[in-house]
């Protein structure tokens, strides 16, 4: 090995914690990141550092130039993301690691990876480079072919989309961001008791058809019912994290990265869950403003 070979692999083992995290957010998928680090890895072998003083920030671009070739790629192929796959195929499909892949998700915010989903490719890598990891502009402009100018009007679109519209300034919000996280915690824990006393006696909760897949849409009404049946979707619970609907705090069920069901609620005087509306439809989902709750990871950085 020579020396320019040898002080490159020694960059990359150093900075692999660093080059997975930004493959991780550009692409929202564990798997899809660990082929960036290994095609980037090729690539940088092919490639002549004698001169390159920062090899972290190299690096950085090089891993940033395959993910962005992923990304277009995926734009390309996929003319409705929300359509590519049905919701059970993601969580059991063989695209990783699940139980990785939902721990991920929770450190990064399921919020954030489902609105980086919507952005164009270039908006999306100069969000994730400048406000998650603080690379100037000047230095994304040349990977996107862009002026510094559009860059950050790019991030600074992102970033709008990003945040969504503030929280419906209601006197109980916080209880009610309160109780849908609560809500999500009883589900993940398996906790029948917790989600019981969560819910008002006569709860109403409401599917489509998307949702199980059924013929129909599904109306289950009773607090008892409804906990039961949030005790069969354990496993979508791991790919669950708090967001804004429209401005209200829900849940949105991102699997990998992709957008899959959304979950609604509504609260009586007392704080009590009321209805529950469950979308998976993609025209449904395409309605709704969804935005990174204020507080998730990384949302305010």
């Amino acid at each position: 090995m020579t020396g320019d070979s040898a002080r490159l692999a020694a960059r990359f083992e150093a900075d692999r914690a660093h080059l997975a995290a930004v493959a991780y957010r550009l692409l929202g998928s564990a798997a899809e990141a660990d082929d960036a680090l290994q095609d980037a890895w090729l690539r940088a072998q092919q490639a002549d550092i004698g001169e390159v003083e920062n090899l972290t920030g190299w690096l950085t671009t090089v891993v940033t130039r395959v993910c962005l070739n992923q990304l277009r790629t995926r734009r390309n192929r996929r003319e409705d993301p929300l359509d590519a796959h049905e919701p059970d195929t993601a969580l059991g499909g063989a695209a990783g690691d699940p139980a990785r892949e939902a721990l991920l998700a929770d450190e990064v915010g399921v919020a954030l990876l489902v609105v980086l989903d919507t952005l164009a490719p270039a908006e999306r890598v100069a969000f994730v480079l400048h406000d998650l990891f603080a690379v100037p502009f000047d230095d994304i402009a040349p990977l996107l072919e862009k002026t510094t100018a559009a860059t950050r009007q790019l991030a600074s679109r992102a970033r709008r989309r990003v945040r969504g519209r503030a929280p419906a300034p209601t006197a109980d919000a916080g209880r009610r961001r309160e109780a849908v996280e609560a809500f999500l915690a009883a589900t993940r824990g398996g906790d029948f008791a917790a989600l019981v006393a969560l819910l008002a006696p006569d709860v109403v909760l409401h599917a489509d058809a998307r949702v199980v897949p059924t013929p129909g849409p599904i109306t289950v009404r009773g607090a008892e019912p409804v906990a039961q049946g949030a005790m069969a979707a354990v496993a979508r619970a791991q790919f669950t994290g708090v967001a804004l609907l429209d401005g209200r705090f829900g849940l949105v069920m991102a699997p990998y990265g992709r957008l899959r069901v959304v979950l609604a609620f509504t609260f009586d005087d007392g704080g009590r869950i009321t209805r529950i509306e469950v979308v998976a439809e993609p025209e449904r989902l395409r309605e709704i403003e969804i935005a990174a709750a204020p507080g998730e990871p990384e949302v305010d950085h």
